[in-house]
């Protein structure tokens, strides 16, 4: 039986590269020579080290922008905590969200059920299951998705046939 999972999961090649290009592009900037300005990227997070408030909102806009040019949503980060370190020197930490929250997922499942698509919604863990008869409803059922569930990034994927 076709089917598809639907998870909220970021490009992890993808969001590799693009804090690699915004560390690049803060190195070259001239507003940051001299500056302790970077982005690291850990399992889950990741964390953005700037001399001041006002560079710390410079750091977080060039890595939104590298992160937009290579198709990678932002409503996958939330801010988690911004902390002063030694002197004036700032440091903010940013989550990444892996899976699908339970209230989100028991919209979507709803949201299928209420559409009178004829394919099934099953919440398994981090992700929502959906099976059908045909690929076509499948396909519906995804445009569906993207159109009504807009709270965060929804991807999907082990499309089966």
């Amino acid at each position: 039986m076709p089917s598809f999972d639907t998870v909220c999961e970021p490009n992890v090649v993808e969001l590799k590269n693009a804090v690699e290009q915004a560390n690049k592009e803060i190195a070259n900037r001239f507003d940051f020579k001299g500056s302790d300005a970077r982005v690291e990227q850990k399992d889950n997070e990741l964390i953005l080290f700037a001399d001041d408030d006002f560079k710390l909102g410079q750091v977080r806009d060039v890595l939104f922008s590298k992160m937009a040019k290579r198709n990678v949503d932002v409503r996958f980060l939330k801010d988690d905590k911004t902390e002063t370190m030694s002197g004036d020197k700032r440091k903010q930490t940013m989550k990444l969200l892996k899976g699908i929250e339970q209230e989100l997922a028991k919209k979507i499942v709803r949201i299928i059920k209420d559409s009178k698509i004829k394919v099934q919604a099953s919440i398994q863990g981090d992700a929502v299951r959906v099976t059908g008869a045909k690929r076509d409803d499948l396909q519906t059922a995804m445009a569906l998705l993207r159109k009504e569930a807009n709270e965060a990034p929804l991807a999907f994927n082990n499309f089966r046939d």
